[in-house]
């Protein structure tokens, strides 16, 4: 039995926790061992159902885009923030998590619960 809920990781997440890993081998807050210990338990939380790989919906450049327009010039949303947030309203995400204030402001703009 999962203890954890399990959570829908997109392309874009995926490769999203590989520059991260790889950022923090390079500011020497993770050795190579760690690194590679931390790709592997991910990988283990894949099997075990945690992680649920989704690719992106067709629409979601363009929701991106139209985020960007709409929502762009009040809370300077890069692209990446964008695509995030279009990806969970493409999925229709429950809930909205990120540590990324922009990721935030733009979510809860869209209507997406970003409680914890």
């Amino acid at each position: 039995m999962n203890l954890f809920p399990s959570l829908w990781i997109t392309p874009l997440n995926h490769s999203e926790l590989a520059h991260a890993i790889s950022q923090f081998v390079f500011r020497g807050k993770l050795s190579a061992p760690e690194a590679k210990q931390a790709w592997a338990d991910f990988q283990q939380d894949c099997e075990q159902g945690i992680w649920i790989f989704s690719n992106l919906p067709e629409t979601t450049w363009e929701t991106s885009i139209s985020l960007a327009r709409k929502h762009g010039p009040a809370f300077v949303v890069r692209t990446l923030d964008s695509l995030h947030v279009a990806c969970a309203l493409e999925l229709k995400a429950k809930r909205f998590w990120t540590f990324d204030d922009r990721q935030v402001r733009l979510a809860e703009a869209v209507g997406l619960d970003t409680s914890a």
